[in-house]
């Protein structure tokens, strides 16, 4: 019994850790689809007049009645970079927020209006990449759950995961290439964008770093189970030609 239960036991680990890895991707990319820190940086924005009961150095404070003959002397020798605050914001493939100086919270606005009309057709294949990328790997971990759970014949096991198999390289590639066009589209964006947001300093976010995480998890749980489909067929080879084999020895021994 030992042969027979041990190797059931790994192909049962092995299809835990395909679907383990694949719902995990899943997780990561839906996240990240639907954020707005793929991309992270502050604007030089130049400070605006201090109204009402604002104080501090994110505001210039002149031609005001409490403003005294030093603070309007400062104002006027202020030069270069004195006279801008750094503002932050964050871009995602939907929208991009910006903080607001002198006030708390954000304003955002649609990342597809700010990006270059050349490069709008990009940007929205690869939104329908991203969306085909999730659509993928939802079908490929369903197929790993029904493997799982679906106790049927040999043939059937190995049919739902060379398809399982196939959908999820397929995602993994469609995942690829929706996030390298992203990529270009917000440095294309970056460089030719309006000029009210183009960044003056930025870096790849959190939910970048996530979208490539979830590429990877993609890419393991498609090794893993083409390893899984060719170690079963491999065995299947094999017990069938062990049968043949004892077949032949029966026939030409046969019993008294």
């Amino acid at each position: 019994r030992m042969p027979v239960s041990v190797p059931a036991a790994d192909r049962r680990q092995r299809a835990s850790a395909a679907f383990s890895l694949s719902f995990l991707s899943l997780v990561f990319s839906i996240t990240a689809f639907s954020s707005s820190y793929w991309c992270e940086g502050t604007r030089k924005v130049a400070k605006p007049f201090c109204t009402g009961q604002t104080k501090g150095d994110h505001c210039i404070r002149f031609n005001r009645p409490d403003a005294n003959n030093s603070n309007a002397v400062q104002y006027i020798w202020e030069t270069g970079d004195d006279k801008f605050v750094d503002q932050k914001f964050h871009a995602g493939i939907w929208y991009s927020c910006e903080e607001i100086i002198d006030e708390e919270g954000e304003k955002c606005r649609s990342f597809i209006s700010l990006t270059p009309s050349a490069d709008r057709g990009v940007l929205w294949l690869s939104i329908v990449a991203e969306l085909l990328y999730i659509i993928l790997l939802l079908t490929g971990a369903v197929l790993m759950s029904v493997e799982m759970c679906y106790y049927s014949t040999i043939i059937d096991r190995l049919k739902i995961n060379a398809f399982s198999a196939v959908v999820t390289v397929l995602a993994g590639l469609l995942g690829m290439v929706a996030h390298m066009m992203y990529t270009t589209v917000f440095q294309m964006t970056v460089n030719l964008g309006p000029e009210d947001w183009r960044p003056h300093t930025w870096d790849y976010g959190w939910s970048y770093c996530l979208a490539w995480a979830s590429f990877a998890c993609c890419m393991a749980a498609a090794v893993t189970t083409i390893n899984k489909y060719t170690k079963a067929i491999l065995e299947f080879k094999h017990k069938r030609k062990t049968l043949e084999k004892n077949l032949k020895i029966k026939y030409k021994f046969p019993d008294h």
